[in-house]
């Protein structure tokens, strides 16, 4: 199966894509779609669109993990985040991929144990699951990794449990 995960957001989308074999999962391909601060927002929406339709296409996942919106201190960020979500739910539509959704907490709590854990230590934790040499940037990145391993191991459960 392959799994991609998505960190929604305006200046970075953080994107990953993972391969789960029997009781493997690794890592196929990951990065940021970014867009520029100045640009008008309605360009910044179209970029995303563009750029994740294209990996989309590229990858052909059977499912996306996306993270929930989550804002805690500025209200204001939470509305162009949402924007972007809905970008994010659109070209997955338009490619007949289904979507789940993970709360930041489950996704830190699938990986680190602990719905609470900072971004080093997840960032860590997704370095050990994946076997990766060097920690994926920007934070984004690894954030999106986190969100298809966390994907993978509900899939694994759920089969588990069927």
């Amino acid at each position: 199966m392959i799994i991609m995960g998505i960190d929604p957001g305006t200046a970075r989308v953080g994107w990953a894509v993972v391969s789960v074999s029997g009781h493997q999962t690794s890592a196929v391909s990951y990065g940021c779609i970014t867009t520029p601060a100045q640009t008008p927002a309605e360009t910044r929406l179209l970029t995303i669109h563009t750029e994740l339709t294209r990996l989309l296409t590229t990858y052909e996942p059977q499912s996306v993990a996306l993270e929930d919106l989550f804002f805690a201190t500025n209200a204001k960020t939470v509305i162009p985040v949402a924007q972007a979500r809905g970008v994010v739910l659109l070209a997955c539509a338009q490619q007949n991929i289904p979507v789940v959704s993970y709360a930041p907490r489950a996704v830190k709590r699938a990986i680190a144990g602990d719905g609470m854990a900072d971004k080093t230590q997840v960032t860590r934790m997704v370095m050990r699951i994946l076997h990766l040499d060097t920690p994926p940037k920007p934070d984004d990145t690894a954030d999106a990794l986190a969100i298809a391993l966390t994907h993978a191991y509900s899939y694994k459960l759920k089969g588990k449990v069927a």
